[in-house]
């Protein structure tokens, strides 16, 4: 079991339209290529990510959106802010390199 099993993934993206929806989509592929099945994964814009992201395990967003998640991290969500929001294997490493992913 992969302590990312039953977590709570939230992508936010500028609008919350089409690119949120394509980051849900690579995000899943990461965790299904490494065995993570999560709880959930919630795709949204950062108008409401801001909100949501204290009820989530670990946001995605692009790097300069990720202060906007400050006040969810002081509360221990982790906030990982990607240069290119559509890499797979940037998600990948990101995971890793927070020590969430073996």
């Amino acid at each position: 079991m992969s302590k990312l099993d039953n977590k709570k993934f939230m992508v936010c993206c500028a609008n919350g339209a089409g690119s949120s929806l394509m980051m849900k989509m690579t995000l899943q592929k990461v965790l299904d290529k490494n065995g993570i099945k999560p709880a959930s994964i919630h795709h949204c814009a950062l108008s409401e990510g801001k909100s949501a992201a204290i009820n989530q395990d670990i946001v995605f967003c692009a790097r300069n959106f990720k202060n906007t998640f400050a006040d969810a991290e002081k509360k221990g969500v982790t906030v990982i802010g990607l240069k290119n929001i559509m890499s797979a294997p940037e998600m990948e490493q990101a995971l890793k390199d927070a020590d969430l992913l073996d």
